[in-house]
């Protein structure tokens, strides 16, 4: 009788498992980059998985949508993405290959703490024509019709607001909770299982937030440089602040002259650190590193080289914290 009873339990337990899957599988989920992918899977988890747009290392500043990519897009339900801002390449296939699903720009998320970029200094747009010259350096560069507009990209790039928003944990902490509403309203008969596993995250995000600020206060003194100025959220939540940049825009490779000016830079403020980003080249890293004290540090804000799923955005973060803690505390 016992075996029996285990067996009904586990076929009830198939059977609702079963039910589950069949009322999400009209419900087809796309999310633009790995973090907020990784959001959305984290609030999915029971009920399906979302599609990945920029996969692997590629970044979202020079995507290119891949034709299986396309596709998708004109039979998914919900599409999640930062915004314009960010994923320039995905507005026109949103607008139009995926212009019968919901488009959700978690930048426009009500309650986000917004920041604008940095201006002037070692953040200001330099006038080096060299930048231009160097554009093919980028491991992921961007063929010329793809973007037609360089100005347009240029002034995202330095001026307006940040869309580097998940590098808050408590910005993520509202965007699970938006995540979490649209699922339910696509889905409803999987609201309560959206809605339980929002929950969890947000536990996790409070956690993760109390973890990090305990590991960094000991470096918060400590000055740095990054590669492109896509790290402020960051830095304002856990009390850091890099000196400056070295790529005014992620898109083009830095002249002599910008490289220059960010070694300067470095021996004014006594910069420990220069992180630079695995989507792009390090050569630059070198140049400006060359004849200063500081180290070089690895800062990935899109996950490049960690799997894909729930977990992604608390590695991501964890990572970046262990990345600064140990290039910041050296002490030569």
């Amino acid at each position: 009788m016992k075996i029996r009873n285990s067996a009904v339990a586990a076929l009830s337990l198939a059977v609702l498992g079963l039910s589950s899957a069949l009322a999400t599988a009209d419900t087809k989920v796309v999310a633009s980059i790995k973090p907020i992918h990784s959001l959305v899977a984290s609030v999915m988890q029971g009920a399906g998985t979302p599609d990945l747009i920029v996969e692997g290392a590629s970044s979202p500043h020079s995507y290119a949508l891949k034709p299986s990519q396309a596709k998708k897009l004109e039979t998914t339900d919900v599409i999640f993405w930062v915004g314009h801002d960010l994923e320039t390449f995905f507005e026109k296939p949103v607008e139009t290959i995926g212009k019968n699903a919901v488009s959700v720009s978690l930048l426009e998320s009500p309650g986000l703490e917004k920041l604008d970029f940095r201006e002037g200094g070692a953040f200001a747009q330099h006038a080096d024509h060299d930048e231009h010259a160097d554009h093919d350096d980028h491991e992921d560069h961007v063929e010329h019709d793809e973007h037609t507009d360089h100005d347009e990209h240029e002034g995202h790039a330095h001026s307006g607001t940040d869309p580097h928003i998940w590098l808050d944990p408590q910005n993520a902490e509202i965007l699970v909770k938006k995540i979490a509403a649209v699922l339910a309203e696509a889905d409803p008969a999987n609201e309560k299982l959206y809605a339980d596993n929002a929950i969890k995250t947000l536990a996790r995000l409070e956690t993760l937030t109390t973890d990090i600020e305990r590991q960094l206060e000991p470096v918060q003194s400590r000055a740095f440089v990054v590669f492109h100025d896509a790290y402020r959220y960051f830095e304002r939540r856990f009390g850091l602040a890099a000196v400056g940049s070295i790529a005014i825009n992620p898109e083009l490779a830095p002249g002599a002259d910008r490289l220059a000016e960010i070694r300067d830079e470095l021996r004014e403020t006594g910069a420990v650190c220069v992180f630079a980003e695995p989507q792009f080249q390090t050569r630059h890293i070198a140049t400006v590193t060359e004849g200063t004290d500081a180290r070089v540090g690895i800062l990935d804000p899109l996950g490049a080289g960690l799997e894909d799923g729930p977990d992604l955005y608390f590695n991501l973060i964890r990572e970046m914290a262990n990345s600064m803690r140990d290039c910041l505390a050296f002490n030569g």
